[in-house]
């Protein structure tokens, strides 16, 4: 039993942590607590686990804001702020961030082709930039659980409008998979265990029982 080589990472057609950045844009209270699409709860716990993944993995990561210097919004949300404490935000006053000079810099700085995506609304915020992003050549990947629009019909429309311009869906636990690949590749695979441990989910709960039973088995140490 022997993995194949590691393909040359940052060629791959699948996404890897060489290849690809994470853009988290405008999950802020007044976005958060409009949308309809998804409970909040669950929306938030997988947006932070989004970016904990990426983190793991040593994505380059873009977090941006709209309208928070000029006082009419509040910041990202603390739950986000708590899992990505030294990362600079890229306020805006644009509705799409691609239309914003210092975020399409930081975009083009990762020198990374594939984008994986989520923002708030799907309608607008993901939206806009997905289609510009394909435009100029990006290949994107909306992350369709950590995304939500202020109703079900408008996030729904939005995500058929990515699609159709050759976005491709992706959620957080499979990009978490995709990222990791290969169980021999050992230097990352406690921080994905404990990405998936702290969302709480019925995979983490798996893990966790997984655990004890190891540990059980194990029976009592030596003298």
């Amino acid at each position: 039993m022997a993995s194949l080589p590691v393909r040359e990472p940052t060629a791959d057609h699948l996404l890897t942590p060489q290849n690809s950045a994470l853009l988290l844009i405008d999950y802020q209270p007044p976005q958060v607590f409009t949308v309809r699409s998804m409970e909040t709860g669950q929306l938030v716990n997988n947006v932070v686990s989004l970016a904990k993944t990426a983190k793991v993995f040593g994505l380059p990561i873009i977090l941006s804001t709209v309208n928070v210097a000029s006082g009419l919004n509040p910041d990202t949300i603390p739950q986000l702020r708590e899992a990505l404490p030294d990362q600079t935000e890229i306020d805006r006053t644009s509705i799409n961030s691609w239309e914003d000079e210092q975020f399409l810099e930081a975009v083009k700085a990762t020198g990374r082709k594939k984008l994986i995506m989520a923002a708030l609304w799907t309608e607008a915020c993901l939206l806009f930039p997905t289609l510009d992003a394909i435009k100029d050549g990006y290949e994107v990947y909306p992350v369709v659980d950590a995304v939500g629009g202020t109703t079900r019909e408008s996030h729904e429309a939005a995500l058929k409008r990515c699609y159709q311009a050759g976005a491709q869906p992706t959620t957080w636990n499979s990009l978490h998979c995709e990222l990791q690949r290969d169980w021999a590749r050992t230097n990352t695979v406690q921080g994905f265990r404990d990405v998936v441990l702290e969302q709480g989910n019925a995979w983490g709960w798996y893990l966790t029982l997984e655990a004890e039973v190891k540990k059980a088995y194990a029976g009592p140490a030596g003298p």
